[in-house]
């Protein structure tokens, strides 16, 4: 049977002041974070008058993809659901259904492997499709995009361009750090299926990172995490951002240009992390402080949705450009394989509880 739609999925943001607590609640449901913490978060969103840019972001990804589905002759209506704020995935499958889809593509905006990177997205079909019962259509996600070609374009030109803000003089001696959203030891231990040995969210960060810095012709760069949150007694990946810009100063580096490799849009917890508290502590420092774009705006994105699109519809080739496992095509929530990134192997409290994700 052909497929009838496409479904951007992603994680959703409080888009006015009164969303901002339903919306951490939601994130945070069932894991017993305290008030207070969701408190302290909060005030990350009120900084920004209460609005996320993450719906407004992935709206123009839809816009993008549009142009690029009509462009290439795909006659593909484009569904927009969330997980954590509205419009909710439940509610857009079950407008699926009233509209008659029957077989869907879902587009989940995260390119890499892990519970919370690609699992959890599964989870939120499973729980769409049972909320709307047998009636719903069979929703097939998009496989991993860490190494596709066009994303580590994307990045290329972006630090490119972060570069070139810097002034002359620190160029030559700005150091090249790549940053992706840090998640708990153990959570990353069982990313991916159990005979691969694990480690698949870090593994492809890694490579993603490589890529990049390939693409660029640098030889020497970092690979940090940011974004942290939980009890200070579970391990969870490090060096974070800003420790690691207090080792850059220490060893002499008088600039750094950052580049969120593990996030597909400049959303608010790119903005937070980065744009504030990191280049807060780079301007305490006295370092040249310079951040790439994520590639969400830039068209080469809808370009590599619909290349794996046509992957799936047309039968069209793979292109990719590392040897690592790229998994995450998978019908109605099912598994990649047997206890790939399984939820029992996983700790409590991996879903980020800091911002847009």
């Amino acid at each position: 049977m052909p497929f009838d739609a496409v479904l951007l999925l992603s994680f959703g943001g409080p888009e006015g002041p009164e969303d901002v607590r339903p919306f951490l609640e939601n994130v945070t449901r069932g894991r017993g974070v305290p008030a207070e913490r969701l408190d302290e978060v909060a005030e990350h969103y009120h900084n920004f008058g209460g609005v996320s840019p993450i719906n407004a972001l992935n709206r123009d990804i839809i816009g993008r993809l549009r142009a690029e589905l009509d462009r290439g002759g795909l006659d593909l209506p484009i569904y927009f659901g969330n997980r954590n704020w509205h419009p909710m995935v439940e509610e857009t499958v079950e407008r699926m259904t009233t509209d008659g889809v029957r077989r869907a593509l879902v587009f989940a905006t995260s390119a890499y492997g892990g519970y919370s990177a690609c699992r959890q997205y599964d989870e939120d079909i499973l729980r769409a499709r049972t909320a709307v019962g047998d009636a719903a259509p069979e929703l097939v996600k998009l496989r991993q995009f860490f190494d596709h070609p066009l994303f580590v374009a994307a990045f290329a030109d972006g630090v490119r361009r972060a570069f070139a803000e810097l002034p002359v003089a620190q160029r030559e001696r700005a150091r090249l750090v790549f940053t992706a959203h840090s998640v708990p030891e153990s959570a990353d231990a069982s990313a991916g299926p159990p005979a691969l040995g694990g480690h698949l969210y870090s593994r492809q960060v890694f490579e993603a990172s490589r890529l990049v810095a390939a693409e660029l012709g640098i030889d020497e760069y970092d690979v940090v995490w940011q974004s942290r949150s939980g009890p200070p007694q579970v391990p969870w990946l490090e060096p974070d951002i800003v420790d690691h810009l207090d080792t850059l100063y220490t060893s002499g580096a008088q600039a750094v240009v950052v580049c969120p490799i593990g996030f597909v849009s400049d959303h608010l917890e790119v903005i937070w992390d980065l744009d504030n508290e990191a280049r807060q502590r780079a301007e305490e420092l006295g370092m040249g402080f310079a951040r790439a774009a994520a590639p969400g705006t830039d068209n080469r994105f809808a370009e590599l949705i619909v290349e794996l699109i046509r992957e799936l519809t047309d039968g069209a080739p793979v292109r990719r450009m590392s040897e690592l496992p790229a998994e995450g095509c998978t019908v109605n929530g099912a598994w990649c394989a047997t206890d790939c990134c399984a939820p029992a192997r996983r700790p409590a409290r991996q879903t980020p509880v800091t911002v847009d994700a």
